[in-house]
């Protein structure tokens, strides 16, 4: 408020308010003071003359607005007039629907509105939207594995009988080395003076396999034929390098034992002392289901494809392999070839350097009706592969690679990412994060697959080479079991078996240190028992109790085979080949 602004006065010719809005000349002010005339009665200042009610009432009062004015004072009164009730019950009626109307009118009119935007927000939005991305193709999903069946091939024999070169050539044949790199591998061999090695050196990668031409590790490699898929393990032939051999074949579902043709050479590997006769031994012991023999370097000028040395090799072959535990009809096959020149290996030798091979696969001699090598292996069937059974996978090595990686083979069940997994004979568990074959990452490995397994939260200390990875329910783990062995030799030290000798005991792939605890019984070669013995010699057939140091994961033969066989070894020589017959009770 302004404190300096005077006092408000009403204009003199301001009119005065009358009903109805009707504006009124105020009267010309008298020329002497004398006392206004009074005012007539008008309506209350809130009346609105044009208002149905007051019409009424001033009709009611006969055009007396005083009386009229105090008639509205007093509206109990007014209803026992009938117009006046008339009325009000009129004006009631008009004023609900009004109300109504409006109601109606603004939810119609909010609707519209609401209708309008929603309609203006969709037309901005298809016009200012970006045309959509089109969708990401799905991710392809990991493969489960060929669906080839696999097979793993060791190659075993005497030193030099041309394991590496027979393998190597197996390899280039199916295309599977390029002829650039057999060009430099040529070179190398003529520059050692060794210029039939070079096939070898496919297989022998280290320069000390190349120098001494002996293969030390066992080497690994892949080939694929229409029918199967094969992993070739090329092992040592050397005495020394046995226990790589074994490491080797009992990863081996087919053996093919390579014998050299050559003069002298068969004699020397078949003879006392020679590999032919170990490794044969070896690979049963180790759960092979076939032997191949391939009787190698036919093509040799001391032999030139000769019919009567290939038979006197197979005559004095079989006596051995069935003593070895073989079923020579089922089990053996015989196939005469040349490693070095690839013949009968994938293509049939020609007819007019070996007229009578022909006629012997015909007529099925010696077990075999496939022309060449790669056929035959085509045609072996592989009975016992339980892929519904509790997983069963020994453990060959682990490394660490951004995690403990295990490699084995798949003998038993399949092996699928994300399962929970049991190491025996630690009894931990660990689940599965990845599993690879041939560097393919996959989602399963059914039995015979040698694969890599990733294990989640895993050490290397927690794994370790003789472990199995299994499902429940798990194999055993025990140290001490009875079994059945055959004595084959005995260290030149000691010529008796008997309680308390002490050697290496060896079952799939774990090797332990063992105690003979006690012998039942021994069989000699004319089946005579004697269920009180204390020692027993070479030949004799021997039931007894072993203790190994620390717990091994096996099972019994009937029930798993590939758990249930083992060899005894010792002082570099393989003294008994044998089977678990019974294992302790279990512990409640």
């Amino acid at each position: 408020m302004n404190p300096s602004a005077g006092e408000w006065k009403p204009q003199a010719s301001a009119a005065s308010w009358t009903p109805g809005g009707v504006s009124v000349p105020a009267p010309a002010p008298a020329p002497a003071p004398a006392p206004a005339p009074a005012p007539a009665p008008s309506p209350p200042s809130d009346t609105d003359e044009s208002d149905p009610l007051w019409q009424a009432v001033l009709k009611i009062a006969n055009g007396d607005v005083e009386k009229a004015n105090k008639m509205i004072e007093n509206p109990d009164n007014l209803t026992k007039y009938p117009e006046i009730e008339a009325l009000l019950s009129s004006s009631n009626m008009d004023t609900d629907e009004p109300e109504d109307e409006a109601m109606d009118t603004t939810e119609d009119d909010a609707g519209a509105a609401l209708a309008k935007e929603v309609e203006e927000k969709v037309i901005i939005a298809e016009k200012t939207t970006e045309p959509e991305a089109e969708p990401e193709p799905p991710a392809e999903p990991e493969k489960e594995g060929d669906p080839r069946e696999h097979f793993n091939l060791v190659f075993i024999g005497h030193v030099d009988a041309g394991k590496s070169t027979l393998s190597g050539n197996i390899l280039y044949i199916t295309d599977n080395v390029d002829k650039r790199t057999i060009e430099r591998y040529e070179r190398e061999a003529k520059e050692r003076n060794r210029e039939s090695w070079f096939l070898a050196y496919i297989m022998d990668t280290n320069e000390e396999e190349r120098a001494k031409g002996k293969t030390v590790e066992v080497g690994r490699a892949h080939f694929n034929t229409d029918a199967k898929r094969y992993t070739i393990m090329d092992a040592p032939g050397h005495k020394n390098y046995v226990p790589n051999m074994i490491m080797g074949a009992s990863q081996a579902d087919i053996a093919v034992l390579v014998i050299s043709a050559r003069k002298g050479e068969f004699e020397a590997g078949f003879d006392r002392g020679g590999q032919t006769r170990e490794h044969a031994m070896l690979a049963k012991t180790l759960g092979v289901s076939h032997l191949v023999v391939v009787i190698n370097k036919m093509d040799d000028p001391s032999v030139n494809w000769d019919k009567k040395r290939y038979d006197e090799c197979i005559k004095m072959l079989k006596p051995f392999l069935k003593g070895c535990g073989y079923r020579i009809k089922k089990e053996v096959k015989f196939l005469p070839l040349s490693g070095l020149s690839g013949a009968n290996v994938l293509e049939e030798v020609d007819a007019s350097i070996c007229p009578w091979w022909s006629k012997c696969y015909t007529a099925g001699d010696n077990n075999t009706t496939a022309k060449t090598l790669v056929s035959l292996l085509d045609n072996l069937e592989i009975e016992g592969r339980e892929a519904d059974a509790p997983l069963r996978m020994p453990v060959l090595d682990r490394y660490n690679d951004r995690g403990t990686i295990a490699m084995g083979k798949v003998e038993a069940g399949t092996l699928r990412t994300g399962m929970k997994v049991t190491l025996m004979p630690t009894r931990q568990k660990f689940k599965v994060d990845a599993v690879w074959a041939n560097e393919e990452k996959i989602v399963a490995a059914r039995p015979g697959e040698n694969v890599l397994v990733k294990l989640a939260n895993c050490g290397t200390e927690d794994i370790l080479k003789g472990f199995v990875i299994c499902t429940d329910p798990p194999c055993r783990a025990v140290n001490r079991l009875i079994c059945e062995i055959a004595l084959m030799d005995m260290p030149d030290n000691c010529k008796i078996f008997t309680a308390g000798f002490e050697t290496m005991f060896h079952a799939h792939t774990c090797e332990e240190e063992c105690t003979v605890v006690k012998i039942f019984e021994t069989t000699n070669r004319k089946g005579v028992v004697n269920k009180n013995a204390c020692f027993a010699n070479t030949g004799m057939r021997v039931t007894c109790m072993i203790e190994v140091e620390r717990s091994v994961p096996v099972e019994t033969f009937a029930d798993k085979p590939f758990l249930g066989r083992f060899t005894l070894r010792t002082e570099g020589k393989t003294i008994a080949i044998g089977k678990i017959v019974k294992l302790p009770p279990k512990k409640e």
